[in-house]
């Protein structure tokens, strides 16, 4: 386990909101990620977990930074921790593009030329990073996972391949199914190749066919959403669910779009959510 780094710490809702920086050996580069401990971690008492993926372009700082979540989690007695996109830093692969390369690691394990070398973000979120925070954080095994966009596309996926990892799972605005879009067929035809039998591994309604697990799914989506009939089509996974009697529900917001002030409006929501599941307060 690599030695992490404190950068920042800041009080907020009686907890703290920090970011740490650690030596990735799964990445072969520096990464940092933020946790939010709550006062009850503080006081060193053993807490729930949730894991928050972000988006295409993010950084461990947009959703802390943004969201608001810190008062709900502190009601929640709830640790966040959200990790970076992607890889960074000099001599990993980039692209022009915003949805691919740095920013854009879509939390998949990359087999393809340049791409492998760095772009492991499903090794990094499944196996080094909680590892990290196992060993430095009081966490007390109860473990949820949510996500925004590309980082709920992670948050169902990652969910539905590890059986047993988490109890409880949501997404906002997520690409549910890749294989499907353009953003995933970009992204998966760069980092897995060209068989589109390897992408379905990483795409949520391909995998709920087969799930061994049947966690509930909780799926929210902007009616607005610029993203919503090209990139996100939430109904490919809702039929999916359906056909395999696989428990979901969508929620539909009616006139929000695919940003932040969405993402603000509900987070609220979906930690009360996670903390119902995981034993919060």
């Amino acid at each position: 386990m690599s030695a992490i780094e404190l950068v920042s710490s800041v009080k907020s809702f009686e907890g703290e909101q920090r970011i740490y920086k650690h030596a990735s050996a799964v990445l072969g580069c520096e990464m940092h990620f933020s946790i939010y401990l709550p006062a009850a971690s503080l006081a060193g008492q053993d807490c729930p977990l949730m894991y928050w993926l972000s988006g295409l372009t993010c950084t461990e700082k947009n959703f802390i930074e943004k969201s608001g979540f810190q008062r709900y989690a502190s009601e929640h007695g709830l640790i966040v921790v959200g990790p970076d996109t992607s890889p960074r830093g000099e001599g990993v692969a980039d692209d022009e593009g915003y949805d691919l390369g740095q920013g854009a690691g879509f939390y998949v394990n990359a087999t393809e030329g340049e791409w492998a070398k760095h772009f492991k973000m499903y090794d990094y979120v499944v196996k080094e990073l909680p590892g990290v925070i196992n060993g430095n954080f009081g966490v007390n095994g109860h473990v949820g996972i949510c996500g925004h966009s590309m980082g709920g596309h992670g948050a169902l996926t990652i969910a539905l391949k590890n059986p047993g990892m988490f109890k409880s799972v949501s997404a906002m605005s997520p690409i549910v199914a890749p294989t499907q879009v353009p953003w995933g067929e970009k992204a998966l035809g760069a980092y897995l190749g060209d068989d589109r039998e390897a992408w379905e591994a990483h795409d949520a309604v391909c995998l709920v066919k087969g799930a061994e697990e049947r966690l509930h799914l909780l799926i929210d989506q902007g009616t607005a959403d610029d993203f919503l009939e090209e990139q996100l089509r939430p109904e490919l996974l809702t039929a999916a669910c359906e056909a395999a009697g696989h428990s979901y529900e969508l929620r539909l917001r009616e006139g929000y779009d695919h940003g932040y002030y969405y993402v603000a409006s509900f987070i609220g929501e979906h930690i009360a959510y996670h903390a119902g599941v995981l034993g919060g307060g």
